[in-house]
């Protein structure tokens, strides 16, 4: 098995990098390139790779896309969505398919994480300075209770697939 399939090391990559996007943000993006480069590096097939974390990156990227417009979020930049949050969407699709996938092999359990873990990082990034919540935090924790609960499962099934067919 090589390093990059192991859960502890994707598990400890992907909390890494999120700390580094979420903290460094726009000035760290060259460093959570360089993260994601590291995971690219370490796959065996990186085209495969690449077109398997694809659909995840951007159906969670439109996600992402859609709550701020909304104004749901408020990343207080000149684009829409920031560099970091872009990389950080394929450091997700990566960790999903490997460190997180034994959670997505339950959808109600899916459905559970996605409710309370994703809403919990997007306040914990909020309380860190990486993205304003315009609608005040209780409606925009209810918004993403909702979301979350659909959204991961969903994810999870796109990631799944998408090795399938690989």
């Amino acid at each position: 098995m090589r390093l990059v399939d192991t859960f502890w090391f994707n598990a400890l990559w992907f909390q890494c990098t999120w700390f580094c996007c979420v903290l460094g943000r726009e000035a760290w993006v060259p460093l959570a390139l360089l993260s994601l480069a590291l995971h690219f590096a370490l796959v065996e097939a990186r085209f495969s790779e690449f077109k398997r974390l694809l659909p995840v990156a951007m159906t969670g990227l439109a996600a992402d896309l859609l709550l701020t417009v909304m104004g749901v979020f408020d990343f207080d930049v000149a684009t829409i969505v920031p560099a970091w949050l872009i990389v950080l969407w394929w450091v997700f699709a990566a960790a999903l398919y490997r460190s997180f996938a034994k959670i997505g092999q339950t959808w109600w359990l899916a459905a559970m994480l996605g409710g309370i873990a994703v809403p919990f990082n997007y306040v914990v990034g909020a309380g860190l300075g990486a993205v304003s919540l315009p609608l005040g935090e209780s409606v925009s924790i209810a918004i993403l209770i909702c979301v979350w609960t659909l959204l991961l499962p969903v994810l999870y099934r796109i990631s799944h697939r998408m090795a399938v067919m690989q």
